[in-house]
């Protein structure tokens, strides 16, 4: 069985500020169409969805220059609806971010290189993806291509993965602040602080905080979390919408971007931060 979902909000507010030029969102998905990218059995959640031209409208109204498509765990290890989005998009202005499991060759891996892709994500919160088990050697094949490797999991399956990510030979990238609700612990929580460390040691992180506020909207309680992560990892901080927002119980939870953009100015207040998480990091990470 999977659960519905709400899609994103219709419109978005404005930003009270304007992000410079060459702003990326670093984590967002596309979902459809579904007649031409059908969904895998194995997910979890079923979303509305969620096209490109919503996003580029959305993009318009919060100053969004640069994309980075993160493949859903709707569609398994079938990643072509991420990497037609990086054609559709433009190759000077979008990556991806894909789903594999160690059948896949470099070879298969160097062909979504050429269409875009840069990194494998790990998704142990919505399943249908790689199994955390194949870290190790998935790492040592994303070292040889130069990828990172983005992980989304529940704190306390990173709490007990920080030896093994500590250790891995590609670089790093946490989803989601670490999965650490402000309200269930936050900087003080164990898993938070294993985060910080692991930022000490080399690792990036993406603030999208809404899934770490215990408050909702407009997510101050996750402000604590975001300096900290800031403070340890100035270079290696980037930031994402997380559009279209799935998984998410009520169309009342659905995120509004432009409040999300705010808070990361809250975060981040000067020029050179803002700079720095917008711009210059994504333009190492993902290679812009």
């Amino acid at each position: 069985m999977t659960r519905p979902c709400p899609g994103a909000r219709a419109t978005t507010s404005r930003p009270r500020w304007q992000p410079p030029p060459g702003a990326t969102d670093c984590h967002m998905h596309v979902f459809g169409p579904y007649d031409r990218y059908p969904l895998s059995p194995g997910r979890s959640y079923t979303p509305p969805e969620a096209s490109l031209a919503a996003y580029r409208a959305m993009c318009a109204t919060i100053g969004i220059e640069r994309t980075v498509v993160v493949q859903p765990s709707i569609y398994g290890t079938e990643n072509d609806v991420s990497l037609d989005a990086v054609a559709a998009l433009g190759p000077d202005r979008a990556r991806a971010v894909v789903v594999v499991d160690d059948s896949f060759d470099l070879s298969k891996l160097r062909a979504m290189a050429d269409r875009g892709a840069c990194g494998v994500r790990f998704n142990a919160v919505s399943g249908n993806g790689t199994p955390l088990a194949q870290l190790a050697a998935l790492g040592d094949r994303l070292a040889e291509l130069g990828w990172h490797l983005q992980l989304y999991a529940h704190p306390a399956e990173m709490l007990t993965l920080e030896p093994v990510l500590a250790a891995l030979p590609c670089p790093l990238v946490i989803d989601h602040m670490g999965g650490v609700k402000a309200g269930k612990g936050g900087i003080d929580d164990p898993a938070f602080r294993a985060l910080i460390r692991l930022l000490e040691g080399g690792a990036w992180a993406k603030l999208c905080g809404y899934r770490s506020s215990s408050a909702g909207a407009p997510y101050a309680d996750v402000a604590a979390m975001a300096r900290a992560m800031i403070a340890a990892a100035p270079d290696r901080c980037v930031w994402g919408t997380d559009w279209p927002h799935p998984s998410l119980a009520a169309p009342e939870d659905v995120p509004d971007d432009g409040v999300l953009m705010d808070a990361l100015g809250d975060w981040a207040p000067s020029a050179a931060q803002r700079q720095a998480i917008l711009v210059d990091n994504p333009a190492r990470l993902y290679g812009f």
